[in-house]
């Protein structure tokens, strides 16, 4: 008899996933899936902290200003990770989101899509596991996403 209770319907989309995307994710500490595994299971076969971790490399190289990394496993299924990070004109939003977008499709890791644009000084990319917000200062001290998502650990922090 199978078990029909939601751990263990999780535990098999995560089998699924991670047969399909050729790489397992390790499980999530709060036993939901990881958000690559159930929206897109052969999109990426790199760990979404890795994707993450690259994301932050490529904004800062890119000269993003005040870059975080939060955590929000157990928090919530939009997303494993945020990175939130500015730029100091409509031009350097351009400038961090196409790099970003750039460096990683190189890397065969694609987006599911790309919200915002410049001239709204809010540009959002979703890459499913990771969601990067890249802000003009003065929207990010408006939306305050640190603030609202103050429970998430924040595994790293460039000024």
């Amino acid at each position: 008899m199978t078990d029909p209770s939601p751990s263990s319907q999780n535990r098999t989309r995560r089998q699924k996933a991670g047969e399909a995307g050729g790489a397992a994710l390790l499980p999530r500490p709060d036993g939901l899936p990881h958000r690559a595994a159930v929206a897109a299971p052969a999109r990426d076969e790199r760990a979404p902290l890795e994707v993450a971790r690259r994301i932050v490399e490529v904004a800062e190289d890119k000269k993003a200003a005040d870059i975080v990394l939060l955590d929000l496993g157990g928090l919530t299924t939009i997303a494993d990770y945020f990175v939130i990070c500015s730029g100091g004109s409509e031009r350097q939003l351009a400038a961090i989101a196409d790099g970003i977008l750039e460096a990683l499709r190189a890397e065969k890791v694609r987006p599911i899509g790309r919200e915002g644009q410049p001239a709204s000084h809010w540009v959002l990319v979703d890459f499913g596991s990771v969601v990067v917000h890249i802000f003009t200062p003065p929207e990010r001290d408006f939306y305050q996403l640190e603030k609202h998502w103050s429970e998430a650990r924040t595994i790293l922090r460039v000024q």
